[in-house]
């Protein structure tokens, strides 16, 4: 994994929501980042769109189309696609991140695989592939680099999505080559897929767990190319002798050059697959099949002496059955004329004309037959469930218990292996019941950064809204000023923290959009210039008032309009100079009285000072300008006293 810092998107909030952490993978399309949904609390897997692929408008159309019907796929062995969108420049696809290899990490880790393992994972990319093929959608781009093998044992197709947008004529060189190693004769000659090209793919990839290396070789794409368009796949016996024949056979069928003598779909070489791996299971011990036993291969990714089982079926025993199915008979018969083993596909056909009726009972009704764990036990109770499920032949081995805010407490919200997950028909699962929302606490988060809140809203579980309130404030940016839940309906208050609330909850914030600039004093058109680069919209038509500190034709302030956002519209509040006042009559008072009401009007006064020290005993006899007339405020009165 490459987590070079250098990369500018890496600490980037793309579209608000996605934090980007490190970077995973790099293509020729793509590169691939680890980041936190900050929405759902979740790590995610974004695909960013190199720039020079974005300005196609074509090939973004395609992966926005492409994006869409790879999420409406819901398969156990499907990577789930969350969201797609456009941030600045560039397409993104988001969705979940498995930790794990990929079946090019295996290969290249350990070489050739045996049958059992080779049939395990390819079952699971069919099982996926068919899902996909049933929806109407063809990944085209089929690889090792895109079957992942995650830490917990899963097994998924990645890549739906950009596949098709892919199939531009946009990657040369080692990134073609590494794609045209699993393109169909049908693609590279006229350009066309179907369901029939990611088959094709598929019996390569069987072919290279088979035997470790790809059916063809070159030093250039073109000669890869032109030996998939021309020459017919090898059976992967020649390359590794240890391969059964049925499993030859099979992978013939899939990359046969004419699309009609391949399987129609993925769902057509499942079912043959499990033929096929049942062939295997009950027939008896060949030179072929013999040393098939599954081996234990340490992780690619470690360097210790611990071990795994990849695959992990045990052999099932050989049963007394009847007739054989037509199409595995076909197979094996096939087989043995071509690797001159006459009298050894004698043999194995007597053998499964006795015990084929008995698998395909096995595979079929009995305890080897597959099944779907029900979605529709959500929200049921655990006796309910349990019922629902003993009647499909699942059983019920154990419960546990966890939080949900979806789901209410005492009723089942998943199971382990998950609900939808395809599983053996008796084999056991744990219901996982829900103890309701989990509790959670959380700090005061007004006057706090924007970032700092997310940090401590992350810590508690809760999310944080997507809208942000930006309000100009007397605070510095990004400051939060408020924070509130919705409870039933309602806000409520968490501004100062609060210890009542549950994790998933939505915390809506309010935060400082900045401090407005002071424009008092300037100019009409030097105060527009200075709001508008704060980010607000200012109405042509100004309001004019007196002011009595801003001369005129200067710009007093706004128009108070309560909270003003980003984008809001403004009224400039411009000065028409000091205001005209008419001299109060105080002609014939004592100073005492006259002085306050003359000041009062805003004027200034001139007059003897002496009379201050006894203004009851001096009368205003007159003032200049005379009592009645209109002054500006802040004008000066001569004032006379007579006593």
């Amino acid at each position: 994994m490459s987590t070079s810092t250098t990369d500018p998107l890496i600490g980037r909030l793309i579209d608000g929501r996605y934090q980007v952490r490190s970077r995973i993978a790099r293509g020729g399309m793509a590169t691939v980042y680890l980041a936190t949904d900050l929405r759902l609390e979740r790590r995610v897997a974004v695909k960013v769109m190199h720039g020079h692929l974005a300005d196609d408008s074509q090939f973004k159309q395609r992966f926005i189309q492409e994006a869409r019907s790879a999420a409406r796929l819901a398969h156990p062995n499907v990577v789930n696609v969350f969201d797609q969108g456009q941030d600045d420049d560039s397409a993104y696809l988001v969705m979940e991140y498995l930790p794990g290899i990929t079946l090019r990490d295996l290969i290249q880790e350990h070489g050739a695989l045996t049958a059992e393992q080779t049939i395990d994972i390819a079952e699971s990319v069919l099982a996926g592939l068919a899902a996909a093929h049933k929806a109407g959608i063809v990944h085209r781009d089929l690889k090792p680099e895109n079957v992942l093998l995650a830490d917990d044992g899963r097994i998924k197709i990645g890549d739906f999505g950009l596949a098709r947008a892919a199939s531009a004529n946009t990657a040369t060189g080692a990134a073609l080559l590494g794609t045209i190693a699993y393109l169909s004769p049908e693609l590279v000659t006229r350009g066309i897929a179907d369901a029939r090209s990611d088959i094709y793919a598929v019996g390569i990839m069987m072919f290279e767990m088979l035997t470790g290396e790809q059916p063809y070789k070159g030093e250039q794409p073109m000669q890869i190319a032109y030996q998939h368009a021309n020459d017919s796949v090898p059976p992967p016996s020649n390359a590794n002798p240890r391969v059964p024949a049925e499993l030859d056979e099979l992978v013939l069928w899939a990359t046969a050059r004419d699309p009609e003598e391949r399987p129609r779909d993925a769902r057509v070489m499942l079912e043959q697959l499990r033929d096929t791996e049942t062939l295997l299971h009950t027939a008896l011990p060949t030179s072929s099949t013999a040393a098939q036993k599954t081996m234990v291969l340490p992780s690619a990714r470690q360097n210790t002496a611990e071990t795994q089982v990849l695959g992990g079926r045990a052999p099932l025993a050989a049963q007394e059955t009847g007739p054989v199915s037509p199409n595995a008979a076909k197979l094996t018969q096939k087989a043995g004329s071509r690797r001159k083993r006459g009298w050894l596909a004698f043999v194995l056909v007597l053998v499964l004309a006795i015990v084929g009726g008995g698998a395909g009972w096995w595979f079929g009704a009995g305890p080897g037959a597959h099944i779907t764990i029900p979605t529709s036990i959500r929200n049921l109770t655990p006796e309910a469930a349990t019922a629902q499920l003993t009647k499909l032949g699942i059983p019920v081995k154990d419960t546990t218990e966890d939080y949900s805010l979806e789901v209410a407490a005492g009723l089942v919200f998943d199971t382990d292996p998950p609900l939808g997950a395809s599983i053996r028909k008796g084999t056991s699962v744990v219901l996982k019941v829900s103890k309701g929302p989990q509790p959670t606490t959380i700090g005061q988060l007004a006057g706090l950064s924007l970032t700092d809140a997310d940090a401590l809203i992350e810590q508690a579980g809760l999310l944080r809204d997507e809208d942000v309130d930006y309000v100009f404030s007397d605070k510095e940016k990004d400051v939060v000023l408020a924070a509130a839940v919705t409870v039933d309906g309602a806000l409520v208050d968490v501004s100062q923290g609060s210890d009542a609330l549950f994790q998933g909850q939505t915390v809506a914030v309010k935060v400082s959009a900045g401090i407005l600039p002071p424009i008092q004093g300037m100019t009409e058109n030097a105060a527009r210039a200075e709001l508008e680069k704060a980010g607000l919209k200012v109405d042509p038509t100004p309001q004019r008032n007196y002011n009595n500190d801003v001369e005129k034709d200067l710009v007093i302030g706004i128009v108070d309009q309560g909270e003003l956002r980003p984008e809001d519209t403004v009224i400039l509040n411009v000065s028409d100079g000091r205001e005209p006042v008419a001299v109060p009559n105080v002609v014939g008072e004592t100073w005492a009285v006259a002085r306050p009401k003359l000041e009062a009007a805003g004027f200034k006064l001139d007059y003897n000072g002496f009379v201050d020290a006894f203004p009851s005993a001096f009368v205003v006899s007159s003032v200049d300008p005379a009592p009645g007339t209109t002054q500006l405020y802040g004008s000066t009165l001569k004032v006379k006293f007579s006593g």
